[in-house]
């Protein structure tokens, strides 16, 4: 079949394209952006339609010849409009699809009950009706917690158990769930492209096990190795408090957290298991949540975890892409601009600056880079604390703590665009030279201030700059120079490099970049 992904950048979307792959079939992947995508390992192998669901030119162009096809975008957070933005962008789908000719649309959406729903779940039941009555034959799958390594989900109930030894918790905590692993999902996805019969209508699907969260915290606990955790209900907790408080404890920002916890209100449990007739239950069974857990740690630890929920990107979250010379057009652009001598071949150099971030942090007084981001998260932000999905390599579109992947050129250049709340937009360079036979190391901190509040912003923290970002230049060079690499989580203390002034110089403003990097000034890349 061929099959058509949404959602290709997220975390169901970048493990389904794989999946699909291997089972034979033609892939075509739906992206706002491709530039997104290039960097994945099966990206040769698939063609890429840039398109958004909301436009019906551009996304009746990418359902063109298509048989299948995968609808799998949300809004997980968003201002107040967030569920007409999902309304309109489904209806626009559905009608680009029957006007194509697709033969199944397969829509993943959320376990609920019938009333007393979130305005997340609402919009996603909304969802699942648009497709059931857009006279294109219609399969929507739906599913409670998910768990696999790298999920919202399975973040949330890791984080809290392994921070909180103690807690007094929401009422929500005694809410049954019936969790399914990201594996069962994803055979679930993969069998409806080869399922005969025009088959019309949701499914609910879910694992062996029916538990309440207390219960998978307890779970999690003892797959992972921890102590009985000790678990006091409170109910006066809100689900608003209770995604604040998820927010400080977990990488998940409250933004995110907000929709899973207001899920967990309602028992989501399976009423039917009808799928079965269809897609019929492995062998040895659907996967139990102990297996599902000891799976995804498992891909923690030998790090091969293929997608994280922030692959996705984040709502409100700035995307817009480094403006440089031909394409800026004027107004102010900051520069604090840095470069050092290291005593280390480009390669040394390169494994340091790919490693940054995460665990081994930013090279240059941890406890101002922590201080951020709890001021990020504090105002609504992603914090400090996403981590990245693999300690060693990134790729486009990856995120780095509250920064996201928007270039990678393996062994020259690396830039990442600020996901913080900023009143402005915010990139860092790093990147690697040879110059007169030795290594050099650049460093740009680049700001465009949005109105008089971004001007104000870059001045009040220039001071510091000599101390955040020189210490940075100078941190990053000698752990070149030791041959650091990422096999070495720890966190590096800059008491224990030595310091040298060498080529520290000040922030100077810019209407434009006059050493911008090639790729970048022939093209724009990132999310529109």
């Amino acid at each position: 079949m061929r099959c058509l992904v949404t959602g290709a950048t997220g975390y169901i979307g970048g493990r389904l394209v794989p999946e699909l792959l291997d089972a034979g079939h033609d892939v075509r992947c739906m992206v706002r952006s491709a530039g997104r995508l290039r960097d994945q390992p099966w990206a040769s192998r698939v063609e890429i339609a840039e398109a958004d669901a909301a436009d019906a030119v551009r996304t009746g162009e990418a359902l063109d010849g298509v048989d299948v096809a995968y609808y799998l975008i949300h809004t997980m957070g968003g201002g107040a409009d967030f569920a007409a933005a999902d309304r309109r962008a489904a209806a626009t789908f559905a009608a680009a699809a029957r006007e194509a000719g697709v033969r199944r649309v397969v829509y993943l959406g959320g376990l609920a009950p019938d009333e007393g729903l979130s305005p997340h779940m609402r919009s996603r039941v909304e969802v699942g009706e648009i497709f059931l009555r857009s006279g294109v034959p219609a399969v929507v799958l739906r599913a409670a917690v998910i768990i696999g390594s790298g999920s919202a989900s399975f973040e949330m109930l890791r984080y809290l158990t392994e921070r909180l030894p103690v807690m007094t918790t929401p009422r929500w905590v005694r809410t049954r769930t019936q969790p399914i692993a990201i594996r069962d999902v994803l055979r679930y996805l993969v069998a409806w492209a080869a399922v005969e019969g025009e088959v019309n209508r949701s499914f609910d699907i879910g694992g062996p096990d029916v538990l309440t969260y207390a219960d998978m915290m307890r779970v999690y606990a003892q797959v992972a190795g921890l102590r009985r955790r000790v678990i006091i209900p409170v109910p006066m907790l809100s689900p608003g408090l209770s995604s604040h408080w998820v927010g400080l404890v977990t990488p998940v920002p409250a933004g995110i957290a907000r929709p899973l916890v207001e899920s967990l209100r309602n028992e989501a449990v399976c009423r039917e298991h009808d799928i079965a007739g269809y897609v019929p239950d492995p062998p040895g069974g659907l996967i139990g949540l102990r297996e599902a857990v000891a799976l995804a740690l498992r891909r923690i630890r030998e790090a091969k975890v293929v997608t994280r929920w922030s692959s996705a990107s984040t709502p409100g979250a700035p995307s817009d892409p480094l403006p440089t010379d031909p394409d800026w057009a004027g107004g102010s652009l900051y520069v604090d601009r840095r470069a050092r001598r290291v005593d280390a071949s480009p390669q040394a150099l390169w494994a340091v600056i790919e490693s940054i971030g995460g665990e081994r942090g930013w090279y240059s007084l941890p406890v101002a880079w922590r201080a951020r981001g709890l001021l990020d998260r504090l105002v609504g932000g992603v914090g400090l604390r996403r981590g990245r999905r693999d300690p060693r390599r990134l790729r486009v579109g990856d995120s780095v703590d509250f920064w996201r992947v928007e270039e990678v050129e393996p062994g020259r250049l690396l830039r990442l665009r600020a996901e913080m709340r900023l009143p402005g937009l915010a990139w860092l360079e790093l990147s690697v030279h040879r110059r007169r036979g030795r290594t050099v190391y650049g460093q740009r901190a680049i700001f465009h201030p949005r109105g008089l509040a971004g001007h104000l912003y870059w001045w009040s923290i220039s001071p510091f700059h000599s101390l955040i970002f020189g210490r940075m230049t100078r941190n990053v060079a000698a752990a070149a120079e030791r041959g650091d690499t990422a096999d070495d989580l720890e966190v590096l203390s800059p008491l224990r490099l030595r310091a040298d002034p060498d080529a520290v110089t000040a922030p100077v403003p810019a209407s434009g970049l006059s050493d911008r990097s090639p790729r970048a000034a022939s093209r724009r890349r990132g999310p529109r």
